[in-house]
């Protein structure tokens, strides 16, 4: 089903199933580097699509980063209780 693809020199050829999917071989995913979960940006011009490699989300790559350590929100509450202490005297 998917293995039906020759190179020919810088190409090659891949069939598209019934659900549109194309199976990139990996002959070119390791030469860009792609790794599964990448996202990809497809575009069409002048009759050919073209698949370009997104970088990935800055925001979604640093998601957990900073998990496990101080919590910054109970430190800015404890810090406001303080200051609210302080006002009232």
């Amino acid at each position: 089903m998917f293995g039906d693809w020759k190179i020919r020199f810088n190409s090659t050829i891949v069939t598209v199933s019934s659900k549109g999917w194309v199976v990139i071989p990996s002959l070119f995913r390791r030469k860009i580097g792609l790794k599964p979960g990448m996202k990809m940006e497809v575009s069409e011009t002048e009759g050919k699509i073209i698949l370009t490699p997104q970088a990935g989300d800055p925001v979604d790559e640093l998601y957990g980063k900073l998990a496990g350590g101080v919590s910054l929100t109970a430190a800015l509450l404890a810090d406001r209780a303080e200051e609210r202490k302080r006002e009232q005297v």
